[in-house]
């Protein structure tokens, strides 16, 4: 049999080669010529586990059964044997049914083979919990205050750290072992995200949990290092797709807490070689400018939602055009916004369609090319602290270069706003998605031009009517039954849309900034009122109502909802009062009485129900 363990860091190589938009770009090659690379230590991870829960003929047999109701349950299941051993058995297994095995016959290969999901993680409660931190004095609501309280205690609930099993025997977990605990989202995402880690870490930050914090930000460098770029979650199974890149954010907010700027310092080689493993493998140009797109470097369907992403690529009839689908797809979920009508380009170069229009590949997103802007000016502005003049300026002329595209490709004067823009039909896409916005948060436009932007900006959303909804501001205002459309409210965007709106400052920007901030605190609050949890999601048509849609049911926890909250219980709660509002209720006092309670037995049972 080939030896995996040597094979397999050479194809993980090979597939995050620059897709042919752009000049392939090898990993091998590109360590060779960049004086930002890092040496990758490939050796101390062993990717074996892939042939099981990446590709090839066990995966395709197992997830096509349909075992499980989420297919993300087989492929974090662990291994009983090694990877060989088990391919074996599975090839017998196969040779033994004539290729041919019932379901049933399927489903006792796995319960023989495999252990029940989720045993490489074990419930971690963080040494660094503070039992009041400094920000409830900021909230002078006591309802308000208590609710903090609670969701402080909620880190509890979610903290996991890997049993020593993963790091001795890494081939036989789907999980990609890191050093310290972390904070997992919650519901069926047991592991760390990439994207979801920046709010959680604000909010461990205004919780006082700086050690939690930087482990996990050490975490995240430790693979960077490892494998090159940041996978879209902590599993195999996603190694051929990222998510928006904010290390670098994540870096920011902790040394804007702790003043560590030797931390800042130490991290610049790896934001450096994350920032250009973006640029050099995700750059398409567009009238001119180069500008990044989401980009999947794998093949095959979404290992995790297999069988779902086989059944929407039956429309195409060539195994060339699944396979150009299954990329679509991965990039969609790249961008963190899976799935959405944002990626449908049809027939007619309109967003209306399903999810056989997507077109992530070929549309030009505002929101990735606003943070690598944003990632570019941190690394300069960490330059600057080293004392490295040369370095810096050459980061600030590659923000400038990606600022003057975003200008110059994706501002539209006739909407008044920055906006997609579709590489197939050479035109911006004039439909309204939460991410438009996302140039006002990293300041990625020319100052000279706020008070202009400003007006454009609040007229742009006068006419979309977006001060209407009142669990606040949708996705999209399209409503497809995917999870990212409309009246699906979710809150990364909300934090990006109304930190922006703070952030350019102008007084009728920051008026609706506070408003929108508030109405997100107190419809957040009435949910947990009603429910005792918080949500993934949230619906903007109803006040204190959560969303819906997509491939999955309601996820409670929820590791970046509760960072937003926190953050603007800080923020807002000195001026937040729930009286003469619908978002008290007649219960709200029985939340300040048994909140922590509530909160205590809802983790205890989840924890027995998921471990």
């Amino acid at each position: 049999m080939i030896n995996i363990n040597v094979l397999y860091p050479i194809i993980l190589c090979c597939c995050l080669a620059a897709v042919p938009q752009v000049r392939a770009k090898h990993l091998p090659e590109y360590v060779a010529e960049s004086a930002n690379a890092i040496d990758k230590e490939v050796e101390t991870y062993n990717f074996t586990s892939c042939q099981i829960y990446c590709y090839g003929p066990l995966l395709h047999t197992v997830q096509m059964a349909k075992l499980f109701p989420d297919s993300k349950t087989f492929v974090d299941m662990k291994l009983k044997a090694s990877p060989e051993k088990t391919m074996e058995l599975f090839e017998a297994f196969m040779a033994s049914k004539n290729n041919a095995p019932t379901n049933d016959e399927i489903r006792k290969f796995v319960n023989d083979n495999f252990g029940d999901k989720g045993t490489e993680l074990e419930v971690w409660s963080p040494t660094d919990w503070v039992e009041n931190p400094a920000f409830l004095n900021l909230v002078n609501d006591p309802d308000l205050k208590q609710w903090g309280m609670d969701l402080n205690n909620i880190w509890k609930e979610l903290g996991r750290k890997m049993k020593d099993d993963v790091h001795k025997n890494p081939e036989y977990y789907s999980i990609i072992p890191v050093p310290n605990p972390v904070i997992v989202p919650g519901g069926r995402f047991i592991e760390f995200y990439y994207w979801d880690s920046y709010w959680i870490i604000r909010g461990l930050l205004y919780c006082e949990m700086r050690n939690t914090a930087r482990g996990m930000i050490e975490n995240l460098m430790s693979i960077v290092q490892r494998i090159g770029f940041i996978p879209n979650g902590g599993r195999v199974y996603y190694w051929g797709r990222s998510q928006p890149p904010l290390l670098a954010g994540m870096v920011k907010s902790y040394v804007d807490f702790t003043k560590d700027d030797r931390f800042a310092i130490n991290a610049l080689e790896i934001l450096e070689h994350e920032f250009e493993y973006f640029i050099n493998n995700h750059s398409v140009q567009a009238k001119g400018h180069d500008l990044a797109v989401y980009r999947d470097s794998s093949k095959g369907p979404r290992p995790e939602s297999y069988s779902e992403d086989v059944e929407t690529a039956e429309s195409f009839h060539t195994d060339e055009a699944k396979e150009d689908h299954y990329s679509e797809l991965k990039s969609a979920a790249e961008s963190g916004m899976d799935f959405s009508s944002r990626w449908y380009i049809n027939e007619n170069g309109t967003n209306i369609g399903n999810l056989s229009d997507a077109k992530t590949r070929s549309i030009v997103p505002v929101d990735l090319n606003a943070i690598l802007y944003w990632n570019a000016k941190i690394i300069a502005e960490f330059h600057a602290k080293a004392g490295n003049v040369d370095k810096m300026a050459e980061y600030e002329t590659k923000a400038q270069k990606i600022k003057e595209a975003i200008q110059a490709v994706l501002w539209n004067e006739e909407a008044g706003c920055w906006l997609d823009y579709d590489l197939i039909n050479e035109k911006p896409r004039d439909y309204f998605v939460t991410s438009n916005l996302a140039p006002l948060w990293v300041k990625a436009y020319n100052i000279s031009d706020t008070d202009k932007i400003s007006a454009s900006v609040l007229s742009y959303i006068e006419k979309n009517k977006l001060d209407t909804f009142p669990g606040g501001v949708p996705n999209t205002l399209y409503h497809t039954g995917e999870q990212w459309d409309f009246p699906n409210v979710w809150a990364p965007l909300q934090y990006i849309v109304i930190e922006g709106l703070d952030n350019i400052g102008t007084p009728e920007a920051q008026k609706l900034s506070k408003s929108w901030g508030h109405r997100w605190v107190k419809s957040n609050f009435a949910a947990y009122r009603d429910s005792r949890a918080m949500f993934e999601k949230y619906d903007a048509e109803k006040f204190g109502g959560h969303g819906g849609g997509g491939e999955y049911g309601v996820q409670k926890g929820f590791g970046w909802t509760n960072g937003v909250i926190i953050e603007w219980l800080a923020k807002y709660g000195h001026e937040i009062s729930l009286s003469n509002t619908g978002a008290a209720g007649p219960n709200s006092r029985f939340v300040s009485l048994l909140g922590v309670t509530a909160i205590a037995l809802i983790g205890a049972f989840a924890g027995r129900f998921i471990w």
